[in-house]
């Protein structure tokens, strides 16, 4: 699918590929897991070379920033995330020069329907290709924020869940082994972040350099400079966070090491405390001919006395070290 955006009379409007009288300038040609047909009818509009959806996934740099024919080629990693469990990654490539801006992605972020719906509404401020690629580049950001929020809170509700634990007792027993499985999914989810945020940030100071003959240049890295602040503190963020879920996974395997020590400490216990009973249970179970308590009316409650007294013996001892 293509989608083209061109200015007129102040307002950007939406039109179809195929309709004549295009504009050539200021315009924002989206494509959206685009085909060969389409990819071509871009190529040959605009005299570029658009990098096929392999060579987007390359991760060198020369491979994702690059300038060619008059136009900067700048691939990051974008992602998508509807629910906590369903995150999705995919490279995006922004193609920025004086008269347009194209975009090749093969998933569809939230950004780019909220950006277009942004510029096509009175009052919008940006006039040319480099205002897209800036604006579209914020929404990305905010947008980043948003996920990266999202699952912080996921993680800190995984967090609570496994310290507090035991500390009502009408509190129910959470599956650990099901809570390692939540932990291993937010920690591929910030690794998906961080690889997202890293290749936003290198786009961001490519394209510093490439405004470098733009009109406006000093207030577009003023811009570009809040962007990488902002973008660092990101970073910082899900750093820590992927520190916090690597914490929160030897909580959990320790949670469930002691669990496990507890039930072979219990197993244990049960050993000892019926070992006395059953030798004694074996010394009067032996066939010898001549046993003295064998015709002694009170034999039997004493071997069974005896059996009982040397079990609760030891459980009352285990019981006062605290080994219970």
């Amino acid at each position: 699918m293509i989608r083209v955006f061109h200015r007129t009379d102040g307002i950007w409007q939406v039109d179809s590929w195929d309709k004549p009288g295009l504009p050539s300038r200021n315009i924002w040609i989206d494509l959206v897991s685009p085909g060969a047909e389409e990819i071509s009818q871009v190529q040959k509009h605009l005299s570029i070379e658009i990098p096929s959806r392999a060579e987007m996934q390359e991760i060198e740099a020369t491979s994702r920033l690059y300038q060619e024919n008059g136009a900067f080629f700048m691939t990051a990693t974008g992602i998508t995330s509807p629910e906590h469990d369903s995150m999705e990654s995919s490279a995006i490539t922004f193609i920025l020069s004086e008269a347009y801006l194209v975009t090749v992605r093969y998933l569809n972020p939230k950004p780019f329907d909220a950006f277009a719906a942004r510029i096509q509404k009175p009052g919008s401020n940006c006039s040319s290709s480099t205002d897209l690629m800036i604006g579209l580049l914020e929404m990305i950001i905010d947008r980043m924020a948003d996920i990266l929020e999202m699952h912080s809170a996921e993680v800190e509700r995984i967090s609570g869940m496994i310290f507090t634990q035991g500390v009502r007792k009408s509190r129910k027993k959470i599956n650990l082994h099901a809570t390692i499985t939540d932990i291993g999914h937010e920690g591929n989810h910030f690794s998906t972040l961080r690889e997202s945020i890293v290749s936003v940030s290198r786009m961001a100071l490519y394209l510093n350099q490439a405004v470098a003959h733009h009109e406006q240049v000093g207030q577009i890295r003023e811009t570009l400079k809040e962007i990488s602040r902002d973008l660092a503190s990101l970073a910082d963020h899900a750093s820590f966070m992927s520190n916090k879920i690597t914490f929160l996974l030897d909580a959990t395997l320790g949670m469930i090491s002691i669990e496990q020590n507890q039930i072979i400490k219990l197993f244990s216990v049960a050993a000892v405390v019926f070992l006395p009973p059953t030798l004694i249970a074996s010394i009067y179970g032996m066939n010898f001919r001549f046993i003295p308590e064998l015709h002694w009316e009170f034999g039997y409650p004493l071997a069974i006395l005896l059996m009982v007294s040397s079990a609760i013996l030891p459980f009352l001892y285990f019981k006062r070290k605290g080994w219970l």
